[in-house]
C-alpha cells in the first residue's frame, strides 16, 4: 500500500508541476482541468492530461523549444 501512496504522491506532484507550467504560460485553467493524478495497481505514477486544445499543445511545444535552445 505504501508503494501506491508514494506513486500517487508522485503523480500528484507532477500534475501540479504541469499545471503551474501551464498556467505561467497564461494558458486558461478550462483548457487543462482534466489533467490529473492517476496510479496503476503496482504504483507506478503517471499524469493523465486528457485532451488539449491543439492552441495549447502549440503553446506547450513552443515554450519547449525556446527552454532547449536557451540551454544550449
Amino acid at each position: 500500500m505504501q508503494t501506491w501512496r508514494d506513486g500517487r504522491a508522485k503523480a500528484t506532484d507532477a500534475s501540479e508541476a504541469i499545471r503551474a507550467a501551464l498556467a505561467s504560460l497564461g494558458v486558461a485553467e478550462s483548457a487543462w482541468s482534466g489533467i490529473r493524478p492517476t496510479v496503476t495497481f503496482n504504483g507506478l505514477a503517471y499524469v493523465h492530461l486528457g485532451m488539449l486544445p491543439a492552441a495549447v499543445v502549440e503553446q506547450i511545444a513552443e515554450a519547449m523549444r525556446v527552454t532547449e535552445t536557451s540551454a544550449h
